[in-house]
């Protein structure tokens, strides 16, 4: 089914409880996304042993879960808001916990309210292997208009 712009839903830019960037989730990851280039943005995160699915593995759905958010945040830095249509996701290598990772998501194409993008995650090390990576599809939404 194709996705319709009149079924948009406005979002509400008040993300102090998001589980990956909130500062006011007590469980959350509290990632600071920057600015990367004049389409990206980067985090620095280092998985944490509590958020491992195998013992010593980060679980995949939180590597995901980064990639996702830094989708979010690289149309944020370039005042778009939206939210992921769609996504493919390939794991090259376990994340290790304690692995130190550098997480990024630029956009590379808009096409009306769709925007392609790409996310990865690489070891913060020498050579910054590559241990996943996304290409997605970003839905664009209106802001809600309480929080404009």
């Amino acid at each position: 089914m194709p996705l319709q712009t009149e079924q948009r839903t406005p979002l509400n830019l008040r993300t102090n409880r998001c589980f990956v960037c909130g500062p006011d989730n007590a469980e959350g990851l509290h990632l600071t996304f920057v600015q990367d280039g004049p389409n990206g943005a980067r985090a620095l995160y280092t998985a944490r042993a509590e958020a491992c699915g195998w013992p010593g593995l980060l679980h995949g759905g939180l590597a995901f879960t980064l990639m996702d958010e830094a989708l979010a945040y690289a149309l944020y830095f370039q005042d778009l808001y939206g939210v992921t249509a769609r996504i493919e996701t390939r794991f090259r290598r376990p994340i290790r916990a304690g692995a130190k990772l550098i997480i990024r998501a630029w956009t590379v194409e808009q096409r009306r309210n769709l925007v392609d993008a790409r996310a990865e995650i690489r070891l913060d090390a020498e050579g910054s292997p590559l241990v996943a990576e996304a290409s997605a599809t970003m839905y664009l939404q209106e802001i809600a208009a309480e929080t404009k």
